[in-house]
């Protein structure tokens, strides 16, 4: 048979580091458990030297500024500065 005790005259703010200790705990545990599971992948990176892949990623940029323009015009004039960086 187990048996609990409680002390009355705990404060609450030792309450809640008991709380935040198991938190903290059982998320270490998690994203442990977590850890194994992926593994690690190559980043492959695309030439970005030739041409055509900078005008392609320029054409982006300037799709990106024209579908945000009404919803903030001070993020699609720092977009079309950045493509005209070039």
């Amino acid at each position: 048979m187990t048996t609990a005790t409680f002390h009355a005259n705990d404060s609450l703010r030792d309450y809640f580091a008991d709380v935040a200790r198991a938190a903290r705990a059982f998320a270490a545990a998690l994203f442990a458990a977590q850890e194994r599971q992926y593994v690690a992948q190559e980043v492959v990176q695309p030439d970005l030297s030739s041409a055509r892949a900078m005008q392609k990623s320029r054409m982006q940029l300037f799709a990106m500024a024209r579908d945000c323009e009404n919803i903030s015009p001070s993020l699609a004039a720092e977009l079309r500065n950045l493509a005209g960086r070039g």
